[in-house]
């Protein structure tokens, strides 16, 4: 039996149509993990990291036509955590809730210290000037998110001409220094590395469940969804592919890098290439850490009990309630920071290793919503579901010591004893699920 969300849905303005749609679903597709990733799944696998760009972008596929589906058959505010809800139950929307927050928690201070590696290149420091920089851009970041600023649609625009300029210029600037040699061997470290290789690559590929509950500002969904989908999913396609191919062939050796966008544009344009992706990757960091803060502060509310975080009952702390980020979730993050960037600072932990954790936590969301999609949808669309949830499960099998976090959050999130939702504190503000 088809579940159908119980979410209360607020008034929604269909205030999006094709252009701007795609854009922001191009911009959450394509984010930071591109200034990063591609070296790391290089170094991991060799030129066969290139089997695990195609073998995602399929994945990546199944995924669109999931949450496509659930979109137009289940619009809701509410995103992944009503998703899964919806198809399996309220422990398990509490456990995809968690698990997205933990993602963004772990995230964002190792998104800022791939941003502070761009900085440390262009100005000849090393990892500790890197984490400094991280350290600025979280700060900055948060102070932004907590004065109430969110990156409007046409901001959000505006990043995504300016991503796809950079990797576009990149690509097409370095293609003439490929050399075939550099395709040899072509799996040095063996066929097995495939699989931790798109492991770290999944990063680069959430995104559809961050846009989950912008499907109800379409004002003609059934018609103007599947047009954005094909776009966004045709755009990152042929990015993401000459990417990965452009890195190998023109890098070869040096491909191993921690700035591979900088060496592709040191390439295409000389010695400017490092300023031009050191500009890029702190305006594409504050763009996404921004986004992911704002949803995460939203779904962090659902959460918060009635009388936590928040200070005062009057109108205007209820009024201020809804745009302020929760302080359990500013500590969290704060406190992700310190440690995490504090470890890549001093060289404890590498930034290689640390990439996979908010990569599970991330994919453990996608888990339950595929699951549940399996059981919300009909028809073909309840088939891609079935496999897009394989390709989860796979993918997670190679993530490690990673598992561990994430099994230990979702484990906490299912089995903690379950409070009463807070109440919403004005007309506008949408029921939390469950």
């Amino acid at each position: 039996m088809t579940t159908r969300l119980t979410s209360q849905r607020e008034p929604v303005v269909p205030d999006l149509g094709v252009p701007r749609g795609a854009a922001l679903y191009v911009g959450a597709l394509l984010g930071p993990g591109l200034l990063l990733l591609p070296g790391l799944a290089v170094a991991r696998a060799g030129p066969a990291s290139i089997l695990a760009w195609a073998g995602l972008l399929v994945a990546s596929g199944l995924f669109a036509v999931v949450f496509a589906a659930l979109g137009v058959r289940h619009p809701s505010a509410g995103g992944v955590r009503a998703y899964a809800e919806a198809g399996l139950g309220p422990r398990a929307g509490r456990a995809v809730a968690w698990c997205f927050l933990a993602g963004v928690v772990s995230g964002a201070p190792i998104v800022c210290v791939t941003c502070g590696n761009y900085v440390a290149d262009l100005l000849g420091g090393d990892v500790r000037l890197a984490s400094a920089a991280a350290a600025v851009l979280l700060l900055g970041t948060l102070t932004v998110t907590l004065r109430g600023v969110r990156t409007s649609a046409t901001v959000q625009f505006g990043l995504v001409v300016l991503l796809v300029a950079i990797v576009v210029g990149a690509v097409a600037g370095a293609a003439p220094a490929s050399s075939a040699a550099n395709w040899t061997p072509f799996a040095p470290h063996g066929w097995a590395a495939i699989g931790p290789a798109a492991s770290t690559l999944m990063l680069a590929f959430v995104g559809w469940e961050a846009i989950a509950p912008l499907t109800n500002r379409f004002a003609r969904p059934r018609q103007q969804l599947p047009i954005v989908i094909g776009i966004a999913f045709g755009t990152t396609t042929v990015i993401y592919l000459a990417l990965g191919a452009v890195t190998v062939a023109a890098l070869g050796p040096q491909a191993s890098t921690s700035v591979p966008l900088a060496a592709l544009l040191t390439l295409a344009v000389g010695p400017a290439g490092q300023a031009i992706a050191a500009v890029g990757a702190v305006v594409l960091t504050v763009g996404a850490v921004l986004a992911y803060l704002s949803g995460a502060g939203s779904l962090a509310r659902t959460l918060t009990p009635p009388g936590s975080g928040f200070a005062g009952g009057s109108q205007r702390a209820a009024a201020a309630a809804r745009d302020t980020m929760p302080s359990w979730l500013l500590a969290g993050l704060l406190g992700s920071g310190v440690v995490l960037i504090g470890l890549l600072g001093t060289g404890a932990v590498s930034l290689a290793t640390l990439v996979n954790v908010p990569t599970t936590f991330f994919l453990v969301v996608y888990l339950g919503c595929t699951a549940a999609a399996c059981r919300l949808l009909t028809g073909p669309p309840r088939a891609v579901a079935a496999v897009a949830l394989v390709a989860v499960v796979v993918v997670l099998a190679f993530s490690g010591y990673a598992l561990i976090p994430a099994a230990a959050v979702t484990a906490l999130a299912l089995f903690a004893r379950r409070r009463r939702p807070a109440a919403p504190e004005s007309p506008r503000e949408p029921l939390p699920v469950g």
